[in-house]
């Protein structure tokens, strides 16, 4: 089985910076790519960003210029760091992240969330 684990989450005033972590373990063959949705209270889940095995990157444009996505390959891991924050990037922030389970078979696994909360 695989598991996503996402940290890093928490509170932080307006201008802040948060890093947040994305760890997948279990057994897997690959990972296609890796990334982040989020959730606001009363609105649907929403893209942020994502990053391929080949190292392209896509980020939803509310949040270009301020998020970074990053990638440990030999951790299984991805970072978003997110800097310049404010109030409408308060959500649950879900790391998804695209494995190779059995050749060729690639599906989504998600993370529990993590909660960001920009408020002064």
């Amino acid at each position: 089985q695989v598991q996503i684990v996402e940290s890093g989450g928490g509170l932080v005033q307006p201008g802040g910076s948060l890093r947040l972590s994305c760890e997948a373990s279990g057994r897997m063959i690959s990972i296609l790519s890796m990334g982040w949705y989020r959730q606001a209270p009363g609105k649907r889940r929403e893209f942020v960003t994502t990053l391929t095995r080949s190292g392209m990157t896509n980020y939803t444009d509310s949040v270009k210029g301020r998020f970074t996505i990053s990638r440990d390959n030999t951790k299984n891991t991805a970072y978003l760091q997110m800097n310049s924050l404010t109030p409408e990037d308060t959500a649950v922030y879900y790391c998804v992240a695209v494995i190779e389970t059995t050749p060729f078979d690639y599906e989504n696994h998600w993370g529990q969330g993590t909660q960001v909360t920009v408020s002064s």
